[in-house]
């Protein structure tokens, strides 16, 4: 809905509601929502660390360790160390210790158990009173990614904040899908910046107007300009810009995008930082601070992984709207703390139809009890703690009034968080150390646990590792670099790249079509 007014009608209608408003307010200053409601708590990182630890009656945490291979903690990288705590958690066992032999005691008996597990102990509970999201599409351009016409739509998502006005969150997405392309097409959300991907410019004849314009309110303010510019005709002062030719990936592949757009996809950007701060010191506020009304979260509330796929469902709820996207084909992608994010969305939210989890490290498909690399001491650290529950600190404890803890005492492990995405698609990226996807992120235990939740694939009908490995996860060699296990449901592969899933975009794109049906109908 549009509201349009006369210029006149804008300045009295502004001007009735400065007075009334200040009428009001020297009525009553309460009437004001920073009168009537208490303000945010405002802590910095450290002091929000403090006051979860504190809230838990932990007097101290094991330090993490260090990334730097000379420092005298640094982190282990020694596989014959790596396994203190060398069993993963079963995922076809109940709690009671009864083995889950079909798919309706995974449906209705192990999922549900494991799910709560995690939200408990590991990414916390969303909180029932979480506001509702109200889509508004801002604005539309026709533009090019590559040579294929596009249409993007700029939407945002404003939340309802009328429970606690003092916190806006508005979530930003840009939607792109081919317009050469019968639809509806597959979309893939992805965590990142929500910018337009190459805005229209105006055309030549409209570049002559906006100069003509800006060459007579350059002499209009300064008259000896004109002189200038009649010596000098053929200077603008705007040009269009040059076409310029894709930054291609490490392995001469096109841009993530480009690739997509390509393959009759669609894709859409979307920004965490809209939905929740990454850092501590964020946690009162957006949806996380809004749902609390300013005040710290309690041990059991989410953190700011679980908060980014709450907003990422909340697109989903978007995507499923338009006539152009094929709402059950609608994936989620990420990489390095986004890739924990989109496997976590995956997990929670049965309505997306596939992941691609690119890096993911520990909190996402690396195994959190593994001591290799990054730790769940460094989840722990001031600098991450905010990504998880604040219950998870307890698994680092070394000295708390419940005695101490360890990663071998958390009841879930990465290898049940793959397996709650059974038995849709996902596709588990890696790339490799020497080009910068440091061996930190432990792509060896990321191995170990997709090994491990195949078996669940197998339980619900569905093809797994495909060829599945021959050994148990322990021993199971991993796939030589750049040979990935492409056949199943559940897939993997490490490419030659650093820290970025682009070289594995195009298999995945090329995978999931093969599993989906889809073949690109250009109009």
């Amino acid at each position: 809905m549009s509201f349009f007014r006369s210029g006149a009608g804008v300045a009295l209608a502004a001007a009735c509601v400065l007075w009334t408003g200040a009428a009001r307010a020297q009525q009553d200053s309460s009437a004001t929502p920073q009168g009537r409601y208490p303000p945010p708590v405002t802590m910095t990182t450290e002091q929000m660390h403090a006051h979860m630890m504190k809230e838990l009656g932990i007097e101290a945490l094991r330090p993490g360790p260090s990334g730097n291979p000379t420092a005298p903690n640094h982190a282990n990288y020694d596989e014959a160390l790596a396994n203190p705590y060398p069993n993963l958690p079963r995922a076809l066992m109940l709690k009671n210790g009864q083995k889950v032999t079909t798919a309706k005691m995974w449906w209705q008996e192990r999922r549900p158990q494991i799910e709560e597990m995690y939200e408990k102990y590991v990414y916390g509970f969303i909180p029932k009173n979480v506001p509702k999201v109200h889509w508004q599409v801002v604005a539309v351009d026709h533009e090019y990614i590559g040579f294929q016409p596009v249409i993007a739509r700029e939407v945002v998502g404003h939340v309802d904040n009328s429970a606690y006005p003092l916190i806006h969150v508005n979530i930003r997405m840009m939607e792109v899908v081919p317009a050469n392309v019968k639809g509806p097409v597959p979309m893939l959300m992805m965590f990142g910046p929500a910018n337009f991907p190459a805005p229209n410019q105006p055309s030549r004849e409209e570049y002559e107007q906006i100069n003509a314009a800006l060459k007579a309110l350059m002499v209009q303010q300064n008259p000896a300009l004109k002189k200038v510019f009649e010596e000098h005709p053929a200077w603008e002062p705007e040009s269009r810009p040059p076409f310029e030719f894709p930054h291609l990936n490490a392995d001469g592949g096109l841009p993530r995008t480009w690739e997509l757009i390509n393959a009759g996809w669609g894709f859409t950007m979307i920004d965490t930082a809209s939905i929740q701060a990454d850092n501590g010191a964020g946690l009162t506020r957006g949806i996380i601070g809004l749902t609390n009304h300013g005040q710290p979260r309690t041990p059991e509330q989410w953190g700011a992984l679980r908060a980014w796929a709450w907003g990422a469902s909340q697109g989903l709820d978007f995507l499923k709207t338009d006539p152009a996207v094929n709402g059950h084909e609608v994936g989620i992608e990420g990489v390095s703390r986004w890739g924990k994010a989109a496997l976590i969305t995956m997990a929670f939210d049965p309505r997306f139809a596939m992941v691609l989890v690119g890096s993911s490290g520990k909190g996402g498909a690396t195994p959190l009890r593994r001591h290799f690399g990054e730790e769940v001491a460094t989840l722990d650290s001031a600098g991450e703690f905010h990504w998880m529950a604040g219950n998870f600190l307890k698994y680092d404890a070394s000295k708390a009034t419940f005695g101490s803890m360890n990663p071998g005492d958390i009841p879930v492990d990465s290898n049940e968080l793959i397996a709650m995405c059974a038995p849709r698609l996902v596709f588990i990226s890696y790339g490799i150390p020497a080009k910068g996807d440091a061996r930190w992120l432990d792509q060896r235990g990321s191995w170990m646990a997709t090994v491990d939740a195949s078996k669940v694939w197998t339980l619900l009908g569905a093809k797994g590792l495909s060829p599945a490995p021959t050994q148990n996860y322990h021993t199971a060699p991993m796939p030589p670099v750049n040979d990935g296990l492409l056949n199943g449901k559940l897939a993997w592969r490490q490419d030659d790249g650093g820290h970025t899933d682009a070289p594995n975009m195009i298999y995945f794109i090329h995978w999931a079509d093969k599993w989906m049906g889809y073949q690109k109908q250009p109009k």
